[in-house]
C-alpha cells in the first residue's frame, strides 16, 4: 500500500509532466511562427548565377540606413517612415545566363516554410512562359508582421523577406531601396483592425 506522500507526489510529478508537456507544445507553437524564413538552402544558386544579391538587414542596420534618407525628398520621406516600423530585411537574388538553372527542388525549401498556419498566401500567379509570383503575410492580432515573396522567372529567383509593421499600401515604395527590386504586384487591400 503507498503512503499518502507517494500519492501526493505521484499526483504532483503527473501534474508537472502534463505542464512541461503543454509548454514545450506552446513553445513548439510559438517556435514555428517564427516569420524570418530560413534561406541558407538557396545558397547553391549562387554558383550557378551570373549577378547575385544577398541583403542582411536587421532592425539596427535599417535604422541606420535610414538615416541616410532626406525627409525633404517626399519619396525617402515615405520610405523612412515605413522602414521605422521595420524589424529586418532579407533579400536573395539569383540571375542566371540562361532559362533551366534552377528547378522546383531549389526553392521547395521556402515553399515549405511558408505552408506553416502562420503564413497566408495571398496572391499566387503562375505562367509558364514568365514564371509566377507568390507572396505571403503573417499577421498577429490584424496586423500585418511579416511578409514574403518568390519572384521565379525563366532565368530569376528572387525571394524577398520583411518583419516588422507593415504597411502594404506603402510597401511599394521600399522598391528599389535597400536591396529590394521594383516588382510591379497589385497588392490587394488587407483587412485592418480599427
Amino acid at each position: 500500500m503507498k503512503s499518502p506522500t507517494q500519492t501526493i507526489l505521484k499526483y504532483l510529478s503527473l501534474k508537472v509532466a502534463a505542464l512541461l508537456i503543454v509548454t514545450s507544445g506552446a513553445a513548439a507553437s510559438v517556435m514555428a511562427q517564427n516569420p524570418r524564413i530560413e534561406t541558407t538552402q538557396l545558397n547553391g544558386l549562387a554558383a550557378k548565377a551570373s549577378e547575385t544579391v544577398d541583403l542582411n538587414m536587421d532592425g539596427a542596420l535599417l535604422q541606420m540606413a535610414a538615416k541616410f534618407l532626406s525627409s525633404k525628398d517626399p519619396d525617402e520621406a515615405k520610405a523612412k517612415e515605413l522602414v521605422n516600423g521595420l524589424k529586418g530585411i532579407y533579400v536573395r537574388s539569383y540571375e542566371f545566363e540562361s532559362e533551366g538553372q534552377y528547378s522546383d527542388a531549389d526553392v521547395e525549401s521556402i515553399r515549405s516554410q511558408l505552408k506553416n498556419p502562420a503564413w497566408t498566401r495571398l496572391v499566387n500567379v503562375n505562367s509558364k512562359k514568365d514564371g509566377g509570383v507568390e507572396l505571403y503575410l503573417m499577421q498577429t492580432n490584424g496586423e500585418v508582421t511579416a511578409l514574403a515573396l518568390l519572384a521565379l522567372e525563366p532565368n530569376e529567383v528572387t525571394f524577398i523577406n520583411i518583419i516588422g509593421a507593415i504597411d502594404l499600401e506603402k510597401l511599394t515604395e521600399l522598391g528599389g531601396r535597400f536591396g529590394i527590386p521594383e516588382l510591379e504586384i497589385d497588392l490587394p487591400k488587407v483587412k485592418r483592425k480599427n
